[in-house]
């Protein structure tokens, strides 16, 4: 005798259902439950959020199945029971939900409901249980910041800001990172920004790689250590390579290789080689160096004098570059 034939689903199944990381990891800890218990799962899947390979709830064939278990949210609402229809034969069960209004029609369709919160048919609160996405299995990923950049109008018909930008929001979401968008522009009238540049670098510091358009992302990233991806939007070549020259940093693309045939593959190169152990020891050493080029020695001497400079030690240098 076979064992029960069970399909997960839930708001991730939906195509105009909002799906969140929550409802999916609710969706992988019932389907791994079941699945050691000794059954066979599919997961269903709407277009937006099918994984690789995953199968979409359109694709799934009803008389397949002899369960159909609805994990994580609320359950209430057409869409649930629009979902839920064509697999009307099998055993439909509830798990990790919430029960909004135990007299909801949706409700009923269930034989079997496990609420995590909500209220029971005397109008009693249920009592609650620890969501179901705190039993999914995780995978940590790299995380990495994206630093974008406008169109710095002084760069005139060299700008290929756009185009770069646009070949890196078609790749990057293909590396299979965990990615941050950072805004290196402060405002303290909006919480979004950062209101201090300690703030950035907090974030920055935090990160396991950055892929940035700006001179600052890169500079930042490797003052502190962490490994970037430079794209330069300027074609020719402008600040931004000119800082990985400064800093002898190898991960820098020019606008013509980012946004020629190979640019996707170049781009996935450098990150790959960014978040390897060579590329992390490699940054270490960069901001390890960080301070000891002193530019500011100059400087320093030659607002207070030749005096100052000899008894700091620091370097003579012409009064023009």
């Amino acid at each position: 005798m076979s064992g029960p034939r069970v399909l997960v689903m839930g708001w991730c199944s939906v195509e105009d259902g909002e799906a969140t990381a929550g409802d999916a990891l609710s969706m992988r800890a019932v389907a791994d439950a079941l699945a050691r218990a000794g059954a066979d799962v599919d997961v269903a899947w709407a277009p937006a959020v099918v994984p690789p390979g995953g199968l979409l709830l359109r694709d799934a064939r009803p008389g397949r199945y002899t369960h159909v278990v609805w994990a994580c949210g609320p359950l209430r609402g057409g869409a649930v029971s629009r979902a839920l229809a064509p697999f009307a034969g099998a055993t439909l069960i509830a798990a990790g939900v919430s029960v909004v209004d135990p007299a909801d029609p949706v409700v009923r369709i269930f034989e079997h409901v496990f609420p995590r919160d909500g209220r029971g048919a005397d109008g009693g609160a249920l009592d609650p249980v620890v969501d179901l996405s705190a039993h999914a299995s995780t995978a940590r990923v790299p995380v990495v910041g994206t630093v974008l950049a406008p169109g710095q109008a002084e760069y005139g018909a060299a700008r290929r800001h756009e185009q770069v930008r646009d070949a890196l929001e078609g790749w990057i979401g293909s590396t299979g990172a965990a990615l941050l968008e950072i805004d290196t522009r402060m405002d303290r009238r909006s919480w979004r920004q950062p209101w201090s540049p300690d703030e950035l670098t907090s974030v920055v510091g935090a990160l396991d790689a950055v892929v940035t358009m700006r001179l600052h992302g890169l500079v930042l990233a490797l003052s502190r250590g962490v490994p970037a991806l430079a794209l330069d939007p300027v074609a020719g070549g402008g600040k931004v390579t000119a800082q990985a020259r400064a800093w002898a940093w190898p991960a820098v693309l020019s606008a013509e290789a980012v946004t020629g045939p190979q640019g996707s593959a170049r781009m996935s190169e450098h990150l790959t080689w960014c978040l390897s152990d060579e590329g992390r020891d490699a940054a270490a050493a960069a901001g390890r160096r960080a301070g000891s080029d002193a530019p500011l020695d100059g400087l320093v001497a030659a607002v207070m004098g030749p005096a100052h400079g000899e008894e700091t030690g620091a370097g003579a240098s012409s009064e023009r570059p």
